[in-house]
């Protein structure tokens, strides 16, 4: 058995236990039968069960041992996802809130499983808090695969798009692997860093592991299935800041209003007539398509557009943003949304620091470092901080536009739940009165961490 180009490849295989190797073909180029990488596990496991001798030339790693060089103990959830995990073979995924400490979670099966681990993460920032952490536990040197770095070791920690290009030659490498904010895992591209990968230990770490295309199950085939999971509301007011959720509903101007009335029936109107149905899976792009195939339908498409823009935009959002900033005196704030544009009207309106996937590397990390520091008491962002940025001062959010996107709610309530002493965090969004803008909040809402606030 040989690692090739992130397959298997099994040369004199016996025909009688072709059958009984999971995701094994013929190859008529190699004249030999081959497999996903992913398949190691069950193809060894197998091979063994049965007594078929063979070589293993795939697997190019030993056991590694990674000490924890401080005293850690993990709080009782954390115990019991690290059993869960050990119980499932050391395989599968971990689903904890943000701020729950899915970190500490990963040392401890580092430590257990004994395995060289490659970490794979999102974003830079992500992996330099990963690098900071594992260098704290672990007396070794911490590999660095992304932002400039092509240091792989026992112990590595990688952007996606780093280990998925590397990992047609490097998957055989690494025992163990790590998935941080798995519900990326199933994407068209990062899904081969599981699948090209030999690794037989995986674990997935996650807040939501649900997506809104239905994908977690393959998340659970090249990952393992959801082993452990707890919940944001069973951890309030322990391991997380007590919270509430407030929703302000926000009356648009009349000049406004007009707009939004006149934008949304000329929309409507079209779906009415074209007989759009936005229930069925395909209704969106049956939209996009009719849209595109007149001039009616490129003004309902663009109609559409404006009353988004109104509902998500408006100018009475602006005065409710000021009057709830103001109301916090003291007090760091995240302010969310949708889209760049308002970001950077918000910014502009009340000379407030602004992170778009646009802003450069140092003036993120400066923006950053002055919130935590207290020079900024207001960042207001797009969605860039809705995920894999460490930011425990913040108390207040406040949404004032987003998708219908449950994930990406629970991300933007979890970016202030961090518990300290004496922390009370609490959650506002601003809803445009009577629009569309209504459904959409209460689809993203479909979560325990709102139910008591419904």
């Amino acid at each position: 058995m040989y690692f090739d180009k992130g397959t298997l490849l099994l040369k004199h295989l016996p025909k009688e236990a072709q059958p009984t190797l999971a995701g094994v073909q013929w190859d008529d180029r190699t004249q030999s039968y081959r497999a996903p990488a992913h398949h190691y596990r069950n193809i060894v496991l197998t091979l063994r069960g049965q007594k078929f001798p063979y070589k293993d030339h795939a697997r190019q790693f030993q056991p590694h041992t990674f000490p924890i060089q401080e005293t850690l103990t993990p709080r009782p959830y954390q115990q019991e996802a690290l059993e869960s995990w050990r119980e499932s073979g050391s395989n599968g995924v971990v689903a904890l809130p943000t701020g729950a400490g899915k970190t500490i979670l990963a040392v401890l099966c580092i430590e257990m499983t004994q395995r060289p681990t490659l970490v794979h993460v999102p974003t830079i920032d992500l992996m330099h808090q990963w690098y900071e952490v594992l260098k704290r536990f672990f007396k070794t040197e911490i590999g660095l695969l992304g932002g400039g770095y092509q240091e792989i070791l026992p112990l590595t920690v990688a952007t996606y798009d780093s280990a998925l290009l590397h990992v047609a030659s490097k998957g055989n490498q690494f025992g163990l692997v790590i998935f941080d904010e798995c519900h990326h895992l199933p994407g068209e591209q990062f899904q081969y860093t599981a699948i090209s990968s030999i690794a037989p230990f995986r674990l997935g770490l996650t807040a939501t592991p649900e997506r809104s295309d239905g994908r977690e199950a393959l998340l659970y085939q090249i990952c393992g299935n959801l082993c452990y999971e707890t919940h944001i509301h069973e951890l309030e007011g322990h391991t997380l800041a007590p919270y509430q959720v407030v929703t302000v509903e926000v009356e648009m101007g009349e000049a406004e209003w007009e707009q939004y009335e006149t934008a949304r029936q000329c929309y409507i109107d079209f779906i009415r007539r074209e007989r759009i149905d936005f229930s069925q899976a395909r209704g969106w792009n049956q939209f996009l398509w009719k849209a595109s195939r007149s001039p009616e339908g490129r003004q309902a498409f663009n109609a559409y557009l404006l009353q988004k823009r109104l509902s998500q935009a408006s100018d009475a959002k602006l005065e409710h943003i000021w009057n709830i900033i103001q109301s916090h005196p003291g007090e760091r704030a995240l302010v969310f949304t949708q889209d760049n544009d308002m970001a950077y009207r918000i910014g502009k309106t009340f000379l407030l620091p602004v992170l778009t996937h646009h802003t450069k590397l140092k003036e993120r990390e400066s923006f950053l470092e002055g919130f935590r520091e207290g020079i900024y008491s207001v960042l207001v962002t797009s969605k860039v901080l809705n995920e894999g940025v460490d930011v425990p001062e913040a108390t207040i959010a406040i949404i004032v536009s987003g998708s219908g996107s449950v994930r990406e709610h629970v991300q933007r309530l979890g970016r202030i739940l961090r518990s300290r002493p004496g922390k009370q965090a609490i959650l506002y969004e601003l809803i445009s009165k009577s629009t569309g803008e209504y459904f959409i909040n209460k689809r993203r809402r479909q979560h325990q961490a709102y139910q008591r606030f419904q």
